[in-house]
């Protein structure tokens, strides 16, 4: 199964420009010890959806510790935090929070594309 037969998990696969992620990082540079959950969020966004590994984990760090210090934004971060994980090949922590997602989700198109390709790996 590949991500072309289920377009809701597109974000697999399709990183950002080196361009957008410098703007990300230069917000949340900027913002500094001040930085705003939303500039995080972003920014770890940008870094799970690189093509370089050492990007992929520092944005499943920020996602994390979004996660742990704002619950009203805990919902957001689970797909990405899925997502970091999948991509990271850490497929048992991606299922984790894709099935936390599906839990209060369930007719989650993204999530149940991910789902997929999680079981996909894990099953090989």
């Amino acid at each position: 199964m590949s991500v072309s037969d289920l377009p809701y998990a597109a974000d697999a696969e399709l990183p950002v420009s080196v361009e957008e992620l410098g703007v990300l990082k230069r917000q949340f540079e900027i913002e500094g010890a001040e930085v705003t959950t939303q500039t995080k969020f972003n920014y770890a966004w940008g870094l799970i959806k690189s093509k370089r590994k050492p990007d992929q984990k520092y944005g499943v760090q920020l996602l994390a510790e979004i996660f742990q210090d704002s619950p009203e934004r805990r919902r957001e971060c689970l797909y990405y935090l899925a997502l970091g994980h999948f991509k990271l090949g850490e497929y048992t922590n991606a299922k984790q929070f894709n099935n936390q997602l599906l839990e209060r989700e369930p007719t989650n198109l993204q999530a149940q594309s991910l789902k997929k390709l999680i079981e996909d790996k894990l099953n090989r």
